[in-house]
């Protein structure tokens, strides 16, 4: 299986989702100053995505730390008439340095196709940031055994060609996981994700061998050191978890 060729730094990502006021700024603020006051660097790269009523604010809050803070969504176009969207380049204006696209409850709750994904990410190229493009299957899908055919058709259909390590991430997250509890068994996300970087570098070459893919799906501090040491597994996309410090920061632990 291909994957052989040394990894990419791996990265950890919170996404916020919904949640946050001004009082949850706190708990990033402790992140950063953790991970500022340990003698060795942290051997992964930390990104933060807030609700976008907050990214101005994370912006100040962060500044000069480790940690780095993006966005959960975008809209394809650069600007216009598109009421209460918020493009890449707006975002980048603010300080972001990556975006979410395609994660699946976009893909649930409004609709968005591959092809939408897709286009998502060429605006967050064009606004010089990394995308991190996600796919994963449903409950339903991996039931029929679906779950390989599902998740490479996405990555076929989401991430555009010229994609590179430098500006792609590629999450992926099993919809069935996500806040559920449930977690795949380590056998399983290492097929999934083998079958991902097989089909990167059948695609992309050399630059399919260092993308990072990250897991998405229930990650906590107790399971995250067995799944970021995962073959293949670059990081994680936290949801829940990422919005208290303490939880965080333990599976941060993982790279310590």
């Amino acid at each position: 299986m291909a994957g052989e060729e040394k990894r990419p730094r791996p990265l950890v990502a919170g996404n916020w989702k919904m949640n946050g006021l001004r009082g949850a700024l706190a708990e990033a603020k402790a992140v950063a100053d953790a991970l500022a006051a340990q003698p060795m660097p942290l051997a992964a790269n930390v990104l933060i995505c807030p609700p976008a009523t907050l990214i101005m604010v994370m912006a100040e809050i962060l500044r000069g730390s480790p940690v780095m803070f993006g966005a959960q969504d975008c809209h394809r176009a650069a600007s216009g008439a598109h009421t209460g969207d918020i493009s890449a380049e707006i975002l980048a204006d603010a300080g972001a340095s990556a975006i979410v696209v395609g994660h699946s409850e976009r893909r649930a709750d409004h609709g968005e196709t591959d092809a939408v994904v897709r286009a998502k990410q060429a605006a967050v190229h064009r606004a010089g940031l990394t995308a991190i493009v996600c796919i994963g299957e449903t409950a339903g899908q991996r039931l029929a055994g679906q779950t390989l055919d599902v998740v490479v058709r996405q990555l076929d259909r989401s991430v555009a060609d010229g994609s590179t390590a430098a500006n792609t991430v590629v999450a992926y997250e099993p919809v069935w996981a996500i806040g559920t509890g449930l977690t795949p068994t380590v056998g399983d996300v290492a097929l999934v994700h083998g079958a991902i970087r097989d089909r990167l570098v059948e695609r992309f070459g050399k630059e399919g061998h260092v993308m990072r893919i990250l897991y998405g799906g229930s990650v906590k501090p107790q399971n995250a050191r067995e799944l970021m040491h995962v073959a293949n597994v670059d990081g994680a996309l936290v949801g829940g978890a990422s919005l208290k410090a303490a939880d965080f920061l333990g599976i941060l632990a993982a790279y310590g």
